[in-house]
């Protein structure tokens, strides 16, 4: 059986998103695929990982008794799709996969497996990648019939054309849009007045739209 490396496993509070305040077991894989200007998250697999195969990391999750959920993040886990079909099957806790949503092939390979998808919209002013709008169409039309949400990790460069973009996604696939300010240890890179303006410029296009900053800084958790 193949073995994969894991940065980390740990418990703690869900900071993002619609999900945010809920207790989850975080299977942090190493890698990514994208290397975004924000990003400070350590997943290189470099050094410091623990390696697993599927029946050992399936033991060690459920394990967990008092969470809400799995929290796959990475990196990008579904790089290691192949083992994600190896493993998943073998434990009973929903999943929550958090992804860049640029890998609908992937995905749709476990697509079965997973309960709630948190998917983001990288946006060139924020993270320095380019066209991202055609592979996240492509990645939510496969989230059709699973629970998604996109975030959207914005700073004070935004424009009105990504605004547009992320609407139209939104509506197209009827999926919530969270915006995310970009964030400097616990503190927004914004003022609160030019995130509740772009929140503004967003439910004009798009009723379904919320602001929420990384609340596990403020918390001082993982």
């Amino acid at each position: 059986m193949n073995k994969i490396k894991i940065k980390e496993i740990f418990e703690s509070i869900q900071g993002e998103g619609p999900y945010v305040g809920y207790k989850q077991l975080f299977v942090r894989f190493c890698n990514c695929n994208l290397k975004c200007n924000y990003c400070d998250t350590e997943f290189s697999s470099d050094n410091d990982y623990i390696e697993y195969d599927a029946c050992e990391l399936a033991d060690a999750v459920n394990s967990y008794n008092t969470i809400h959920s799995v929290s796959l993040t990475g990196g990008e886990p579904l790089l290691a799709v192949d083992f994600l079909k190896d493993f998943l099957p073998r434990t009973d806790k929903k999943i929550y996969l958090e992804t860049n949503a640029t890998l609908a092939d992937k995905f749709e390979e476990v697509k079965p497996f997973i309960d709630i998808v948190s998917a983001d919209i990288k946006l060139e002013s924020s993270t320095g990648i380019k066209d991202s709008i055609k592979f996240h169409d492509k990645f939510f039309d496969k989230c059709r019939g699973v629970e998604t949400f996109a975030k959207i990790v914005f700073n004070n460069e935004i424009t009105d054309e990504e605004i547009n973009n992320c609407c139209v996604l939104g509506k197209k696939y009827g999926i919530e849009l969270v915006l995310q300010p970009v964030m400097e240890n616990d503190k927004m890179t914004v003022t609160s007045e030019y995130a509740a303006q772009i929140l503004d410029k967003f439910l004009e296009k798009y009723e379904n739209v919320r602001l929420i900053p990384q609340v596990h800084k403020f918390l001082d958790v993982r």
